[in-house]
């Protein structure tokens, strides 16, 4: 089985392409934090880096919300990809083909990402809306 999930921080904004057959990807970075060690300094973290690899309408809605810094969880499966380096030697990286991404940065803390321009009394209490029993159809 292969399958990875993952759970850090984007280290730059998303890029968004079109392959030539219309296909749109977009591809971004997420930092995720290595649980310190008993023999870690304190206050230093170490991170791992993952290339994510998001494909049609998920990418697009990746492109659309995601921005630096914010917090995602990517679920995905794992994919090495060969290329050659500017200095003609042959290297592989590892690479998250994405099957489903989560947003995990709160909405107040998005900035005007996903702008709240209604006031409708849902928003207005947390997503909650006052019921009362005689409605209830049970």
């Amino acid at each position: 089985m292969n399958k990875i999930f993952i759970i850090g921080n984007l280290t730059r904004d998303p890029e968004m392409r079109t392959t030539q057959s219309g296909v749109s990807v977009c591809t971004f970075t997420v930092a995720v934090n290595r649980r310190r060690a008993s023999n870690a300094e304190a206050g230093q973290t170490e991170a791992d880096f993952f290339r994510v690899s998001a494909w049609r309408q998920l990418g697009e809605n990746c492109n659309r919300f995601l921005a630096k810094g914010r917090k995602v969880g990517v679920v995905g499966t794992l994919t090495l990809q060969n290329y050659t380096g500017n200095d003609g030697q042959q290297r592989a990286s590892l690479e998250v083909q994405a099957d489903e991404v989560e947003f995990l940065t709160p909405r107040s803390e998005q900035g005007d990402a996903r702008p709240m321009q209604s006031s409708s009394p849902m928003q207005q209490s947390n997503g909650f809306v006052q019921v009362d029993e005689d409605d209830l159809p049970f």
